[in-house]
């Protein structure tokens, strides 16, 4: 029995020296070869740029387009808000939640959070009618107007708030660079499509009206975007994009009136740089 016993152990200390040994000769795949099941969250922020837009607006006594309107952000710039758990909404930002589907495809939901503000003081051609509410009133007939802050202020500086769903591919491309330990670090490229809805808080001085002042679903989205993404020791991200993009809004709230409303459609373009992370649950 203990010949027998002994020939046992002897066995499984062989076969256990011979699988320590195979082990260590196998080349270990890397965590950063396959994304699929992988989840992603980023945090950021962003610069834009918005294009010309006419503003369409109308209520009980005034019906009225104003042509070509400018506009542009409102940035904050390097600051402790962008952390500041209570202050984290105030600055222009981009949070993203994400899932690899398979290890090129992930499906993201997110929110930018771009502040729109049409540039104060400009002179605009106004086209329409206004009656009942002087010293405004009359019939205007593309009439250069000087937007004034007593006449009209409008802003989504609560702001533009695209909630999206998109969908993205993304592809390694460290053997570009020569880097091989892509779990140290790796570059990828990636380029996405996405489209949802646009969640704005309104910010309008309209003739002297008490404002909305209240989050309100006025239109929808559509956006591609293309980037870099760095991943830094297998699970750290960085990455920089490019973003645009068309809104169109046709029901914004502009007063406490329920019957004043403003309609606009434009396009945007964004700069982001954000930070996070890929893991797998």
């Amino acid at each position: 029995m203990k010949t027998i016993i002994s020939f046992f152990a002897l066995l499984f200390i062989c076969v256990s020296c011979s699988a320590f040994a195979q082990n260590d000769t196998i080349p270990k795949e890397r965590y950063t070869a396959h994304n699929k099941g992988k989840f992603t969250i980023s945090w950021g922020g962003n610069r834009e740029k918005f294009s010309h837009s006419d503003i369409h607006f109308f209520g009980d006594n005034y019906n009225f387009v104003v042509s070509d309107a400018k506009a542009h952000d409102k940035p904050k710039g390097w600051h402790i808000d962008y952390v500041n758990p209570s202050k984290m909404t105030i600055p222009q930002t981009n949070l993203k939640l994400g899932y690899f589907v398979t290890d090129k495809y992930s499906v993201s939901i997110g929110v930018d959070h771009m502040k729109y503000v049409m540039t104060q003081n400009q002179t605009v051609n106004i086209t329409g009618v206004i009656d009942g509410n002087p010293p405004f009133n009359g019939g205007y007939v593309n009439t250069p107007t000087v937007l004034t802050e007593d006449f009209l202020m409008f802003e989504h500086t609560d702001g533009l708030n695209y909630i999206y769903t998109e969908v993205a591919r993304q592809d390694d491309i460290s053997h570009w660079f020569g880097i091989k330990n892509t779990d140290k670090f790796q570059v990828n490229i990636n380029e996405g499509l996405g489209f949802g809805f646009l969640y704005p808080k309104t910010n309008t001085t309209l003739m002297g009206k008490e404002r909305h002042d209240d989050f309100h679903i006025s239109g929808y989205g559509t956006s591609i975007k293309a980037g870099l993404n760095f991943t830094l020791f297998k699970y750290f991200t960085i990455e920089g994009g490019l973003k645009g993009g068309y809104i169109n809004m046709p029901d914004i709230r502009t007063t406490k009136s329920t019957t004043d409303h403003a309609s606009q459609n434009f396009f945007f373009f964004e700069k982001i740089i954000s930070f996070g992370g890929i893991f797998r649950i």
